[in-house]
């Protein structure tokens, strides 16, 4: 008996270790998005291509020191033969068996028609947009989590508001049966409600389901430990939104948004490109220096089996006379895309523009339904008090009692919504002029 005992504890334990398990812990917006930088995969990817980019940029930058180059060769000499110029008249020659050379070399650029530079302009322009990139690939995460957040704000605050009207329709189903024992109620009228109850039951369970979903994307995307709760802020909506108007958010969205400075950055990166078509046209000048220690000597006959060692130091200039007329195509395509950037910098200006524009208007829009669904509200209240007074005194249908307690439910679910979708559109007006 001890034993199936002991059994039955042990599986009641394993069926709900995934509850006991679970923590709730309290998320807000800042702690969420601090989180994000920290564990987001996305972010991380970008960051290591940050990191990348900087090492490439000190690559260029090494390209202004000079190139050394040595080397030291061993062989072995077999004897040579010598003939007149019709190839008679063979002779052997003697020659010395082992053979070695010794060289250094050192090559200083000194001008290169701004090749190297530019390199280096580009190196940092290409470090700036891997920076741009990273920033934009953390305001799209924010964004993304900012609206799993507030569904899963909405789906709490409406999970909450169907509990309310279970209560009340249990209190109501309650209140009739007592009124049948007195003969006042059908059980038709029951029966009605306790549909009404059910249809309840049934939307808080999918709203959990909808919970349940959220939860772990966020969970997952910001890596907490599995089986937490994220629980919202409630404080969210009691706080202000900042009033702003449409010319502020513009000018915002003019000296942030990262589409506009990646547009901006792409135009420096095209005229650099054209600084290093126009510099393979000119030529390349270079001081060079180098050291040879070479044996045997074979330009003499017999070859003198000696050590020979020279060195010299001078100037190097080079000039590839064929970019002259094959490099045309490539500074006249240079030039249009720089033309082509400055007029995609003029495209992403105007989305910008209408994106704010239409962002705001939608904030507006939403302040203004927030408005009515407050006073739909309280409405919807006053005359669920008023209908419920004259149901008790037998003054009105239970239809009556229906409409009225749909109609409030209605009114406290699209509050809700209203509140956290204006909430919604203030973040998106910060996420459109990328400062969230």
């Amino acid at each position: 008996m001890s034993r199936t005992f002991r059994l039955i504890v042990l599986g009641y334990v394993v069926l709900c270790s995934p509850y006991l398990c679970a923590q709730s812990r309290i998320l807000g917006i800042d702690e969420m998005f601090r989180l994000a930088d920290e564990n987001s995969t996305s972010i991380q990817t970008y960051a290591t291509g940050k990191e990348a980019a900087a090492e490439a940029l000190k690559a260029a930058q090494m390209q202004r020191l000079p190139d050394i180059s040595a080397s030291v060769s061993a062989s072995y000499w077999g004897n040579g033969r010598l003939w007149d110029r019709d190839f008679s008249n063979a002779t052997k020659i003697d020659m010395p068996h082992w053979g070695n050379n010794f060289a250094l070399e050192a090559q200083q650029m000194i001008y290169a028609g701004g090749a190297i530079t530019s390199g280096i302009r580009l190196a940092k322009l290409d470090q700036q947009t891997a920076e741009l990139d990273w920033e934009k690939n953390r305001q799209d995460i924010r964004f993304q989590l900012l609206g799993y957040y507030l569904n899963l704000y909405k789906l709490n605050n409406q999970e909450q508001v169907l509990e309310k009207n279970l209560e009340l329709t249990r209190q109501v189903i309650a209140d009739m049966q007592a009124r049948r024992e007195q003969g006042t109620a059908l059980q038709n009228d029951i029966t009605r409600y306790e549909l009404q109850l059910q249809s309840l039951e049934l939307q808080r369970e999918k709203v959990k389901d909808a919970c349940s979903i959220m939860n772990h994307q966020l969970v997952t995307t910001l890596h907490l430990p599995e089986g937490t709760v994220i629980v919202p802020d409630s404080t969210l909506l009691d706080s202000e939104v900042q009033a702003l108007s449409e010319n502020d958010w513009q000018e915002i969205a003019s000296a942030s948004n990262l589409d506009l400075r990646q547009a901006k950055t792409g135009i420096d990166i095209r005229e650099q490109q054209v600084v290093r078509e126009r510099s393979e046209r000119l030529p390349k000048i270079s001081l060079v220096a180098s050291e040879h220690l070479d044996g045997p000597i074979t330009i003499e006959v017999p070859v003198l089996d000696n050590n020979f060692n020279y060195w010299f130091v001078g100037v190097s200039v080079s000039y590839n006379l064929s970019s002259l007329f094959k490099n045309n195509n490539k500074l006249k395509q240079a030039k249009l895309n720089v033309r082509r950037a400055q007029e995609s910098h003029q495209l992403a200006q105007e989305q910008i523009e209408n994106a704010v524009q239409a962002c705001y208007t939608n904030f507006l829009t939403a302040y203004t339904e927030l408005r009515t669904q407050e006073k739909n509200v309280q409405l919807a209240n006053e005359n669920y008090s008023v209908t419920s007074n004259r149901y008790r005194n037998e003054l009105a249908l239970l239809t009556d009692m229906l409409d009225a307690s749909n109609t409030k439910l209605s009114a406290d679910l699209a509050l809700v919504n209203a509140r956290i979708d204006l909430v919604f559109h203030y973040y998106q007006m910060k996420y459109v002029t990328h400062t969230l």
